[in-house]
């Protein structure tokens, strides 16, 4: 068939042009994507060098752009008192603590306290049977009246034997040895009275009266017992608990300061002013007292390098219980009139303590250098650097350094260099901004950054 061999070269002719127009195509529509990848990414110098002089008006012009400004948070440093503490681990101690123990032997009759109660000093607890004791008492109240009245007999016989001895009616003699005799039943007499005071007393025993006044523990005797003056446990516990005191320990460089306020080392008048002690419970949240420095040990611990240290607490709402750890603290002295900035507004550096001060353009910062002094829980005092009624940096000072621009609380963000006159937005620089024309609002961006 002659058909055949015309019609095969046709074939291929038809798709090498076809070919052709496609690759021409392609290379126009990379060409095409290349050039707008470029345009929208290159720097915004670039854009404005191409446009015309910084700060020509019209299409394509503007001026040259640094960074964005930071939205920071300021505070105004200022003057205040700041306490100076000292926090240490204290056991409440009570400043007595009696046991009540019987001091004569017999039958427990009554016992008249509750446990817990408070009780006053000489109030009655309890009573022993006290017939023995009466009877005893009585005895010796018989011998002596018997010794009274031998006493009394002696006297008289002396008394007559004198006035026949000036009669010389009887012998010298007699009269020493009845002087002798009444000098021996005055001092039977006088152990017949001490016999009868012993009496009186054991039988004041029976009535076992609080020596002090506090609070009476848990009982430990109960009614028809016998007891003794030398049984271990007692009748009861009683602890002073109003006023109580405080334990605890400060360091061995702290011992001068608290010294002066124990030993009266302030003042030609010898008495020094006294130290506010507070006592906290366990999470440092509640106030159980306020008290007094009472006193102050004569010597460091070796072991641990601190001093000893007692206060004294009213204990008015019964707050403070024996042996209970408490955390406390000292009030050592108050720093008047110091300048107080917050403190997040303190940071530290290689070469020493700085913040960052708003200058008078309050569009700027600039680093300071300063010394940092006695600090609080939010408050640090700054003894030298900064004065009071200066705005400092307290948020957002990680993004500063020296001399940075700055958008402070309640100011309208700020883009530096937006001063082109044309309406026509710029392309996005480097730093993926976007530059405002001066005719038209803040972009949303902008009003994000600023607030």
């Amino acid at each position: 068939m002659p058909a055949t061999p015309t019609d095969a070269p046709e074939r291929p002719r038809l798709s090498r042009r076809a070919s052709i127009i496609g690759s021409v195509l392609a290379v126009l529509a990379l060409s095409g994507l290349g050039w707008l990848a470029w345009s929208l990414t290159r720097p915004a110098s670039e854009t404005t060098a191409n446009a015309g002089p910084p700060g020509a008006g019209g299409p394509g012009g503007g001026a040259r752009r640094g960074p964005p400004s930071t939205t920071v948070g300021v505070a105004t440093a200022e003057l205040a008192n700041i306490p100076v503490l000292l926090d240490a681990l204290g056991t409440v101690t009570p400043q007595a603590t009696v046991r009540v123990r019987p001091q004569v032997s017999g039958v427990m009759q009554k016992v008249l306290f509750k446990e817990g109660q408070m009780v006053k000093a000489g109030e009655l607890l309890a009573t022993i049977d006290p017939r023995q004791f009466e009877m005893a008492l009585m005895q010796a109240i018989g011998q002596r009246q018997q010794g009274e009245a031998q006493l009394d007999s002696a006297r008289v016989t002396l008394q007559r034997f004198k006035t026949l001895l000036e009669q010389d009616s009887i012998a010298r003699q007699d009269v020493d040895t009845q002087a002798a005799l009444v000098k021996q039943l005055e001092g039977t007499l006088t152990i017949n009275k001490a016999a009868e005071g012993t009496a009186r007393l054991n039988l004041g025993y029976t009535r076992v009266v609080a020596p002090i006044s506090g609070r009476v523990g848990l009982r430990l005797v109960d009614v028809g017992n016998v007891v003794s003056s030398t049984d271990a446990n007692g009748i009861a516990l009683i602890t002073q608990i109003t006023p109580i005191d405080v334990v605890f320990a400060v360091p061995q460089d702290r011992a001068g300061d608290l010294q002066q306020a124990t030993a009266g080392g302030a003042g030609s008048s010898g008495v020094g002013k006294a130290m506010t002690v507070t006592a906290l419970d366990q999470t440092r949240t509640t106030v159980l007292d306020t008290g007094v420095l009472a006193s102050l040990d004569n010597q460091v611990d070796t072991t641990t390098g601190t001093v000893k240290a007692k206060a004294r607490f009213a204990n008015s709402k019964l707050a403070l219980f024996p042996n209970q750890f408490v955390n406390v603290e000292l009030l050592v002295r108050t720093i008047e009139n110091a300048v107080v900035v917050p403190v997040t507004a303190m940071r530290r550096g290689t070469s020493g303590d700085y913040v960052y001060v708003v200058n008078g353009d309050s569009r700027t910062v600039s680093l300071r250098p300063v010394q940092r002094g006695q600090a609080t829980v939010d408050k640090v005092v700054v003894t030298s650097g900064l004065k009071a009624g200066e705005r400092v940096i307290t948020e957002g000072a990680d993004r500063l350094k020296d001399g940075a621009s700055v958008v402070l609380p309640g100011d309208q963000p700020r883009m530096p260099g937006s001063g082109g006159a044309g309406g026509k937005r710029q392309r996005p620089g480097a730093d993926g901004s976007r530059a405002a024309p001066a005719s038209a609002p803040s972009s949303p961006a902008s009003q994000a950054a600023g607030s």
